[in-house]
């Protein structure tokens, strides 16, 4: 019986692949991690893991090992997932991850309402644009602005991100006003270098894309700055309207090519691919999922307005027949 601990303990670590990343999920140390897994090396008579100073693999008998290790660890889980369930609040913490700018505008506004909601359910959120790793940093949940989804992830959508090429009504009456993605090459472009940094603009018109190279007299890894130089006139910009939704409505800005769409992004909570998903973390994303419906309401404020133009229209329209469902 005494081994079951260390089972639980050395399944964490083949997961994580690393005695730290397996401390900071189960909330130990990483000397006692180190330490029960020594000691149910000494008590099986066998090595479970080749240990180097930059990695931890596997052996043949400890990959043998660890698919019963994590049969018994799921039981256990469920076991406590059942408890879980008689409860009728959700419960403890919940560690989550979120990129910088739409944590900032979107979800720092919706966690009073959730918490208000799960009063014993406490929030730790990262906010940042590196991609973390859940099994090896301990995260619960992952929420992800991506085109592609990485492998053996569970991702369920929460948004479209539509994307427009706007600036300053003002800007645009001393440059002209671009009426295809080749017209780019004659403004002041502001690029974002954290995900473009080629300085490649890419678009999607009748069925093919179109990869425009563009430059300007600012490059920029940090999109609020990029949103606040185009407030200021300096050019144009492709930014999320999750960003510049407000903007566009009240006249601030001006989306221009919007019958050539950039290529669609989406945002996504990711989850380890558990068979049963935690119910603060099940919560979480259901409360997220109601808060930005399709079209998000980002959207919805200024496409609603007769000067809305017909590309960002036709993405939230296509937006409402997907489905927020669970995919791997």
């Amino acid at each position: 019986m005494m081994k079951l601990v260390g089972m639980g303990i050395f399944a964490r670590v083949a997961e994580a692949k690393s005695f730290s990343g397996a401390a900071r999920r189960l909330g130990l140390s990483k000397s006692l991690v180190s330490k029960e897994v020594a000691k149910l090396e000494k008590a099986l008579g066998a090595r479970l893991l080749h240990r180097t100073t930059r990695q931890l693999s596997l052996t043949e008998f400890g990959a043998a090992f660890y698919e019963h290790c994590a049969r018994v660890v799921q039981e256990a889980e469920e076991a406590e997932l059942l408890v879980d369930r008689l409860h009728t609040n959700p419960r403890g913490v919940l560690k989550c991850t979120a990129p910088v700018a739409f944590a900032t505008l979107h979800i720092a506004s919706a966690l009073p309402d959730f918490l208000a909601q799960y009063r014993d359910v406490h929030v730790d959120l990262t906010v940042s644009d590196r991609h973390f790793e859940l099994a090896e940093e301990g995260y619960d949940l992952a929420i992800r602005i991506a085109r592609e989804l990485p492998p053996n992830m569970v991702a369920r959508q929460l948004a479209p991100i539509n994307r427009v090429v706007c600036a300053t009504p003002a800007y645009f009456a001393r440059h002209g006003v671009p009426e295809a993605p080749r017209d780019l090459k004659a403004h002041n472009c502001i690029v974002y270098t954290h995900s473009n940094p080629d300085s490649t603009w890419r678009f999607r018109a009748g069925g093919e894309d179109i990869a425009v190279p563009v430059r300007g007299d600012l490059r920029v890894n940090d999109d609020e700055v990029i949103w606040q130089a185009v407030l200021g006139g300096v050019g144009v910009s492709l930014l999320p309207t999750f960003m510049v939704g407000n903007d566009l409505q009240v006249g601030r800005l001006q989306a221009v090519l919007t019958e050539y769409v950039p290529a669609e992004q989406n945002l996504y909570a990711l989850y380890l691919p558990n068979r049963h998903l935690s119910t603060k973390v099940r919560v979480f994303i259901d409360f997220l999922l109601a808060r930005f419906a399709p079209p998000p309401y980002w959207d919805r404020n200024w496409l609603s307005s007769t000067k809305a133009p017909k590309g960002p229209r036709r993405a939230a329209a296509a937006a409402r027949d997907v489905t927020a469902e669970a995919m791997k």
